[in-house]
């Protein structure tokens, strides 16, 4: 299968690089810049794409790499900071820019095979402090801006290619011809990398790994377990069990839509284990949101494991682990925003043949398009992006059943007029949150003292930056309405207006 290479130099957009390349039916993969020169040999890439960064080159406490990948023979695009280090690498000359550039610029272009049906002048995304002064020897400048005069360059005598902006961003008018041009006229992919033959490959790889045995899999109801679990079905029938937590912490009603459209459309074992008791015990009087996602997290699996120990022929263990679970980061140290529990290890007391991850492969969207080619239903396969520790982390303070019932009734009451009215389709997610606030209000003449309900909804490409939606005052109007009106203990609702950043989308 012909790969392209995303070298990661700690870029905010690396993910999106390999998804913009995948779009073009190029399959792409992210490594982080401490791959050694002799791994990417063995892997025969047909292109390797640098990725921008925060650092400056010519910092040698940046990250940096070996010159020789540039006499490989293998194409190279660099982008931003990869831009720059393919400059310094080559011999050329980096500095701080007498003018940064930051958001859309105009890019005036010259005749080059990466800008191929890129008119001369067109707008693009900048976000740099540092610039090229000097181009290397052999390479020639073929695009500047009012403040940059060397926004792209080239060296078509090795193949390789360098932009200062960024054409993986929908802001970048042309940039996805850029990235076009660059696989197919530079790198001469033929553009085999499609969903229908990921399905048919992966069903008969797993059927030669699994043969005879059996698999489990824990089932969350997300997205990414779902599409696992259909594809191994697909793949071994009744040789799958599916193992469903119903922790008591999901939305209105979906514990049953799981457990009906896995035993009604799927062939396998299901086995749901109910123990919403169970959870509410253990969060009793936590309110740190790191610490409910710790337990949420360390007790889904407590029962999880517990379920499969009765299992007698255990087989493989199957996860929906997916590939940005997977990414090393070329970024170093990160400050930890969220705890995400992806990957799962198992106890010492329970042994399997082996991990089976059918979609470590894919990202979010492309795990969407697999579901929906194998039949489960669009309400699951589109289900909106829902946190692992669910409600648990949209209710502020302590975790009670009284309030996971309430916000469940205002959450359905949410979903279903932005399903009437048609706007969930603008959104990219929407949700209820309970913030732990009582406010005064007035009821039938009576003094109230309930609940405030904070609506949060946003719209976004990537979830890397997110803005509030602006939904129709008239559609707020009615939601609040019939919140306060058939949500018994909720008097008072908010719409949140922040965007991320400073924000996050979620608000523990």
């Amino acid at each position: 299968m012909e790969k392209i290479l995303v070298l990661d130099f700690g870029g905010q957009y690396n993910q999106l690089i390999a998804r913009r390349v995948r779009d073009h039916r190029v399959y792409a993969e992210i490594l982080p810049y401490t791959v050694p020169l002799e791994e990417i040999r063995k892997r025969r890439y047909k292109g390797i794409i640098f990725t921008g960064g925060p650092n400056s080159v010519f910092d040698m406490e940046s990250p940096h790499y070996t010159r020789e990948i540039l006499d490989m023979g293998v194409p190279v695009l660099g982008i931003c900071y990869g831009c720059q280090l393919i400059s310094w690498m080559a011999g050329g000359e980096v500095k701080t820019a007498p003018v940064s550039e930051y958001g859309k610029i105009e890019l005036t272009a010259k005749p080059s095979p990466i800008f191929e049906n890129v008119p001369e002048k067109s707008i693009v995304w900048m976000s740099h402090t540092d610039y090229i002064s000097a181009p290397p020897e052999g390479y020639e400048i073929i695009a500047t801006t009012p403040d940059c005069p060397c926004a792209a360059m080239q060296n078509t005598k090795k193949d390789i290619y360098a932009v200062q902006f960024h054409p993986e961003v929908t802001h970048s008018e042309y940039g996805d011809k850029v990235l076009y041009n660059f696989l197919y006229n530079v790198c001469d992919c033929k553009g085999e990398w499609v969903m229908d033959s990921f399905i048919d490959d992966t069903v008969i790889k797993l059927r030669e790994q699994i043969g005879d045995k059996n698999v489990i899999l824990g089932l969350s109801g997300g997205v990414d377990s779902s599409v696992a679990a259909a594809l191994l079905s697909k793949a071994v029938g009744k040789q799958l069990t599916c193992v469903f937590v119903d922790q008591g912490l999901m939305r209105k009603d979906e514990g049953d839509f799981v457990e009906k459209t896995f035993t009604t459309m799927f062939d396998m074992n299901f086995v749901r284990v109910n123990c919403a008791e169970h959870f509410i015990n253990a969060l009793r009087g936590v309110t740190d949101p790191e610490e409910k996602r710790r337990i949420i997290g360390t007790e889904f699996f407590n029962v999880f494991w517990d379920e499969i120990r009765k299992q007698s022929d255990k087989g493989y263990f199957a996860q929906g682990t997916i590939y940005p679970d997977c990414i090393e980061s070329g970024k170093g140290d990160a400050d930890v925003i969220k705890t995400h529990h992806n990957r799962v290890k198992t106890p010492e007391d329970v042994e399997f043949l082996g991990i089976i991850e059918p979609l470590a492969d894919l990202f979010k969207d492309e795990v969407r398009r697999v579901g929906e080619r194998l039949g489960i239903p669009r309400e699951l396969v589109w289900r909106q992006p829902f946190p692992g520790p669910g409600l648990g982390v949209r209710i502020i303070g302590e975790i009670t059943a009284e309030k996971l019932d309430l916000l469940r009734e205002a959450d359905a009451v949410l979903r279903d007029e932005m399903s009437k009215n048609g706007y969930e389709n603008n959104l990219a997610q929407f949700f209820c949150v309970l913030p732990d606030v009582k406010t005064v209000g007035v009821m039938g003449d009576h003094r109230t003292y309930d609940n405030l309900v904070a609506i949060r909804a946003v719209t976004t490409d990537d979830f890397m930056t997110a803005d509030w939606a602006r939904i129709p005052y008239d559609i707020l109007a009615k939601v609040s309405n019939r919140i306060t009106n058939e949500c018994a203990g909720i008097n008072r609702v908010v719409y949140d207006i922040t965007s991320k950043p400073p924000g996050t989308v979620e608000w523990e």
